[in-house]
């Protein structure tokens, strides 16, 4: 692994200098190891000749300029699948519930993924929800079983449309 060096510490954000051939990517895993644990960190920015800017995930009491990190190649992963279902993890997807550590997911991804698409085709539509507001039920209609989201300023009426 390649290893950088802490140039600054800013509460959670620490500038980190590689060398300019070996910087890491952005949304990349580091780790720093301090004292008796190792603190993680997510690489948010690339300052330029080498150097990044990070997020650290863990407080970062014990880390110090001129500390090692190292590039882990690869973004913070954190499990996935059914097993992760009435479970609770930190940032890192460590359980940080009572239950059995040896049932942790084998499955892991990772927390920058884009999302899954939402897509809800037309023909599975469901049936319209009228209002009896004919300008409603016109421009904007209510879906059964949908959201939506009303806005507008104080006093124009959006208690009266919910009620």
């Amino acid at each position: 692994m390649k290893t950088g060096k802490v140039v600054a510490i800013r509460g959670v954000v620490v500038d980190i200098e590689f060398s300019e051939k070996n910087t890491p990517e952005i949304y990349e895993a580091l780790i720093a190891p301090v004292e008796n644990k190792e603190i993680v960190l997510e690489v948010q920015a690339i300052i330029g000749e080498g150097r990044v800017r990070a997020v650290a995930m863990d407080a970062t009491y014990g880390l110090k300029r001129g500390a090692d990190v190292q590039r882990t190649g690869a973004p913070i992963n954190v499990p996935i699948g059914n097993e992760t279902l009435g479970r609770m993890f930190n940032v890192l997807g460590q359980a940080i519930d009572e239950k059995r550590r040896s049932s942790m997911p084998k499955e892991r991804d990772s927390i920058q993924k884009k999302a899954p698409l939402f897509c809800r085709p037309i023909c599975k539509m469901k049936k319209i929800f009228e209002t009896g507001i004919k300008v409603i039920d016109l421009l904007t209609p209510f879906i059964k079983g949908g959201k939506i989201a009303i806005y507008g300023g104080a006093g124009v009426g959006k208690t009266v449309i919910i009620q």
